[in-house]
């Protein structure tokens, strides 16, 4: 039984799971977005989203742990260049795996195309502004300004309602 083992081996030893990583975020990093199975998307997912936040503070330390395990110079300097500067604010969350629907002709694998967050630019609005961090809780200055509004279309719907209701007492009295 293999409980409690979350490392998906993709039927390769570890050597060549590792190259295999190793390349395709190479390739990811350098490309911006890759198309391949879905269970190589969701291994990649977990092996190259920690580099990418190693990449966030731009340190010897750092940089020679991410080429620890991406051994490609050309990808090293691109991901602590040109992804880390786009990628700054984000608390996470840095791929996307977009599922495509034809799956692949020679053995029916789910194909699926994972890409980089923040260098899609169909997603993005033009002249869309960064919003600030939101808040969850209620504030306290739309919660009064809000019951106000309420009580006034309450008091004009009451008002309409309630000759409403004698008209049609009275028709049928009538």
């Amino acid at each position: 039984m293999r409980h409690g083992k979350k490392v998906n081996h993709l039927g390769r030893t570890s050597s060549h799971r590792e190259a295999l990583l190793s390349n395709m975020a190479s390739s990811l990093i350098l490309n911006k977005r890759i198309t391949t199975t879905v269970a190589k998307a969701k291994a990649l997912k977990r092996y190259v989203e920690p580099l990418i936040t190693k990449a966030k503070d731009n340190t010897t330390h750092s940089r020679r742990t991410v080429m620890s395990y991406l051994q490609n110079k050309e990808s090293v300097t691109t991901l602590f260049g040109e992804v880390a500067g786009r990628i700054a604010d984000r608390p996470g969350g840095y791929t996307r795996i977009i599922k495509l629907s034809a799956p692949r002709l020679g053995d029916a694998a789910d194909m699926c195309l994972l890409e980089l967050v923040d260098f899609n630019d169909i997603y993005k609005k033009d002249g869309a502004e960064k919003k600030g961090k939101t808040r969850r809780g209620r504030r306290t200055k739309k919660s009064e300004a809000v019951p106000a509004a309420e009580e006034t279309s309450a008091e004009v719907k009451a008002g309409e309602e309630a000759p409403k209701k004698a008209s049609k007492k009275a028709k049928k009295k009538e």
